[in-house]
């Protein structure tokens, strides 16, 4: 019998402190998360100085706490994971000198992780059936991708946003319309109440290649809505404004990747990232597959949103293909999909 492989993983590339023990690259022994939303809302968005002033204060409890629930040693350990890119440099500095320290101290080989391919990663955890090769949807605050994933390491962008990110947008309307942060859970929240054919709002199309995703557009003419309404005195309903733009934006994402995954044949599709939360999208997505005959996977909310267990998935199926990293790792804020250090 083969012996387990146990994968200490840190992640800290905005603001959550997270820890996670990982038994086999599928099984969560622990995942523990402290988030700094709450802080960061008084502020209407992430401020990096905070969050990684934060991370230091917590990093070390949060590493106990996810040993301890696992029931295990650093003894027991097989590897320690961490999240070294993309992200807030600060933020990621902290996770990255943390995992280190440890590697160093206990012997223990360091296997660096980008965020997004953890994101990836993610769905892995309950879909034991999920392997490569498959489509997935990435829709976080700063990433809107489009993947071919070839292998458990071996990645091809097929297509991404030219501008902001769907969750990007997601905050702006959402402060346009005084929600607040963080968005993406107030718009999911308040368009349930809303009509989502209240407004037409436009779906923007990139010429030169049709997986690639613009929403600076979209977000403009929420804006420009919100502007005629105050200037004409007329009341908004901001619910049907919730609701149509959010339904503008699942309407493009929905329709890029079903489109993209019969021109190429491929008959899985996953959803990864803080957006893959949103119930609507999910829906939506679940929706199109059933119609098109495509299996759909999606992480529960808990490991869409920024945690260490998907960094320890990503980080096991590295060390088994003998991927490691030596003490001179560094943070890389802008690390593309793909890129190895």
């Amino acid at each position: 019998m083969e012996k387990d492989v146990y994968i200490l993983a840190i992640e800290s590339s905005c603001d959550e402190t997270a820890a996670a023990v990982m038994k086999n690259g599928r099984e969560v022994c622990s995942n523990v998360i402290y988030s700094q939303i709450e802080l960061h809302k008084l502020y209407g968005g992430v401020v990096p100085e905070i969050a990684s002033r934060k991370h230091i204060e917590k990093i070390n409890y949060v590493i106990e706490e996810a040993l301890e629930k696992a029931n295990k040693k650093l003894a027991d350990i097989d590897a320690i994971a961490v999240t070294y890119g993309p992200g807030l440099v600060g933020a990621l500095l902290v996770g990255v000198a943390e995992a280190k320290a440890i590697a160093y101290a206990a012997n223990k080989p360091l296997v660096g992780v980008h965020h997004i391919e953890g994101h990836i990663a993610a769905n892995y955890i309950e879909n034991l059936d999920l392997e490569p090769p498959f489509l997935c949807l990435v829709v976080s605050g700063g990433h809107t991708h489009l993947v071919k994933v070839e292998d458990y390491d071996r990645f091809e962008i097929l297509g991404k946003t030219r501008d902001d990110a769907a969750g990007e947008a997601f905050d702006k309307v959402a402060r346009a319309i005084g929600l607040g942060y963080p968005g993406g859970p107030k718009i999911d929240a308040l368009a349930k109440e809303g009509d989502k054919n209240a407004i037409a709002f436009p779906r923007a199309k990139v010429d030169d290649n049709p997986y690639d995703f613009s929403f600076s557009g979209l977000k403009s003419a929420v804006l420009n809505y919100l502007n005629q309404c105050e200037m004409k005195q007329v009341e908004i309903n901001r619910a049907d404004v919730a609701a149509s733009f959010q339904y503008a934006v699942i309407d493009v994402l929905t329709t890029h990747a079903i489109v993209a995954a019969k021109e190429l044949g491929i008959e899985k599709l996953a959803v990864a990232g803080g957006v893959a939360s949103n119930s609507s999208l999910r829906e939506s997505l679940q929706e199109a597959c059933e119609k098109e005959g495509i299996q759909f996977y999606h992480p529960s909310p808990i490991y869409c949103t920024d945690n260490a267990a998907m960094i320890g998935v990503a980080g096991y199926y590295s060390y088994i293909n003998g991927v490691s990293h030596g003490l001179d790792l560094n943070a890389v804020p802008n690390l593309k999909i793909g890129q190895r250090m």
